[in-house]
């Protein structure tokens, strides 16, 4: 066996022993003994292998496997394509996802010579994943491959020849045993200061439990995983502007909140307490004074007024916000959203792109059962619009069990990875539904300082940016079926009969009004009518 091949195997093999039961290939020379031997073991039915043409689409399809409870690894040849996978890298290190990166290099003999393709590739994404060098001869991979709380990097040198001699026919999997001590005891929390929970991405239950326990309103995110029961309050970023968020006296957070700028606000006030439990991901320090952090909090239960005052006020704005909504002449945001909120049943999974449709479902979240089992998922360590279509076709293949697989995002987000609509006749093609908001550029900057009328002149040169792109021609060029709407009963209709495979949902709004319409939602207060 020729050492190229040696090695590859044993990187597999290493693979399949840390757990990692789904691989994405890119094609290339350099990391030809690598496929060949992914190949093999996804012939013997040692994992399953996904091949895309497009780096960057890879490693985002790689990190929606992985967000979903599957372990995956994207490997791709030397380069350009490595430089490609930064994106999913940073991301996965700021989300604390146990991404593998498999990055085929030249011998270290050509660096620096000249050679084609040959770069220096060790290192080559910083803090985000610590670099392993494999070359035949060296040091086995051993346990770099252990569970990690964030990505790693192993760097292959690879000489010729690169071609196998054989199949791999004597190919296996032996598990290696981790375990994760998750039984902290609760840190008791005294129940007397006006408390609310704020639980950002990622939190999971104890945030909803806790909320729950001591009789606290819950703040939390869609893609929180506790934006469940009674306790969850759905205006709550409406409700921080009005008395009732003037009084909280502390604040437990748990996940990693980046929506909300009046969340962001409370969180540093002086007169505020903010405990916390700890977070993944790399720079998980939190950005504002904490007085004590824990894996996990206890309360007894508090004032009962404390929690019914907050539930009077968000079915006061709910009613306002729901009324203003419906007396719009034309589809919104907000009413897209709303719907694929509704339209996801249970045990289904949602994926969310970055930007204005988050923000709005985060308004919008239709009131989840506890235990109904819907997984609401994005990207939200750097909250990048970067590989968002992969993503969710990732977390979709990933999540088969689903009862339903749902995706939004915007326009912009969807045409900056329309590459990951490019899955070729052998690959999976899961059920999976993407609405994609479309109202011509990026709304999401007209409600902040930039949209201003002061800066109307050059506002769609630098933030609103047009694209005037034809979804449907788009979609068209990779035989995805499409149908566009512009009205909530066609949306309701076309997410009530999904037709199966991937298909598009192009919901057309308004940009125009965009500014204003958030303007008048902020606006409403417990109370008014």
């Amino acid at each position: 066996m020729n050492p190229s091949t040696a090695l590859s195997r044993d990187v597999v093999t290493a693979l399949l022993a840390a757990g990692v039961r789904e691989v994405v290939l890119c094609p290339g020379s350099r990391n030809a003994p690598l496929s060949f031997a992914v190949h093999d073991a996804a012939r013997a039915d040692l994992l399953r292998l996904h091949t895309r043409v497009d780096e960057r689409t890879a490693g985002f399809l790689a990190l929606g496997l992985t967000k979903v409870g599957a372990r995956a690894a994207v490997v791709c040849t030397s380069g350009t394509a490595v430089a490609n996978l930064l994106p999913a890298v940073m991301e996965s290190a700021h989300s604390g996802l146990d991404l593998v990166v498999v990055t085929a290099d030249r011998p270290a003999r050509m660096r620096g010579t000249g050679a084609n393709q040959t770069t220096d590739q060790v290192g080559v994404f910083g803090a985000f994943a610590p670099t392993t060098v494999l070359q035949a001869g060296g040091p086995a991979v051993g346990d770099v491959l252990s569970a990690t709380g964030g990505p790693v990097h192993l760097n292959v040198h690879l000489d010729e020849p690169l071609l196998p001699d054989g199949p791999w026919t004597d190919v296996a999997a032996d598990s290696w045993a981790m375990s994760w001590d998750d039984r902290a005891e609760p840190v008791e929390l005294p129940s007397g200061p006006r408390t609310v929970v704020v639980a950002g991405d990622d939190a999971g239950p104890p945030a909803r439990v806790l909320a729950q326990d001591a009789g606290w309103p819950l703040l939390a995110e869609p893609t929180s995983g506790s934006r469940t029961g009674d306790h969850a309050i759905r205006t709550y970023r409406l409700l921080l502007g009005s008395d009732l968020g003037d009084r909280v006296e502390r604040v437990v957070v748990a996940g990693h909140p980046t929506l909300s700028r009046p969340v962001t606000r409370l969180l540093g006030r002086d007169d505020v307490e903010v405990v916390s439990m700890r977070s993944r991901g790399i720079w998980s320090a939190r950005p504002f004074a904490v007085s004590q952090e824990a894996d996990r909090y206890a309360a007894a239960a508090g004032d009962p007024a404390w929690l019914d005052e907050w539930r009077e006020a968000d079915r006061s704005v709910g009613r306002q916000l729901d009324r203003l909504l419906a007396a719009e002449p034309d589809l919104t945001p907000y009413e897209v959203a709303g719907a694929v909120s509704r339209a996801l049943p249970p045990g289904g999974l949602l994926h969310v792109g970055a930007s204005s449709p988050i923000r709005d479902l985060d308004l919008m979240v239709a009131r989840y059962a506890v235990g109904d089992r819907r997984k609401v998922i994005a990207n939200r360590g750097l909250a990048g619009i970067d590989g968002t279509v992969s993503t969710a076709i990732g977390a979709a293949l990933g999540r088969p069990r689903s009862t339903r697989a749902l995706a939004l995002m915007g326009d912009v987000t969807f045409v900056h990875d329309m590459t990951g609509l490019v899955l070729g006749p052998r690959e999976q093609h899961p059920d999976l539904t993407v609405v994609v908001v479309n109202d011509n550029g990026g709304s999401i900057f007209s409600m902040l300082e930039q949209g201003a009328d002061e800066h109307r002149d050059a506002f769609d040169t630098l933030f609103g940016t047009p694209h005037d792109v034809d979804l449907a021609s788009l979609c068209a060029a990779t035989r995805t079926p499409h149908l566009r709407v512009t009205s909530l009963p066609e949306l309701e209709q076309a997410l009530a009969s999904p037709n199966g495979g991937i298909e598009v949902v192009e919901a057309v709004v308004r940009r125009d009004n965009r500014r204003d319409l958030d303007a008048r939602i902020r606006a409403l207060r417990p109370g008014s009518r």
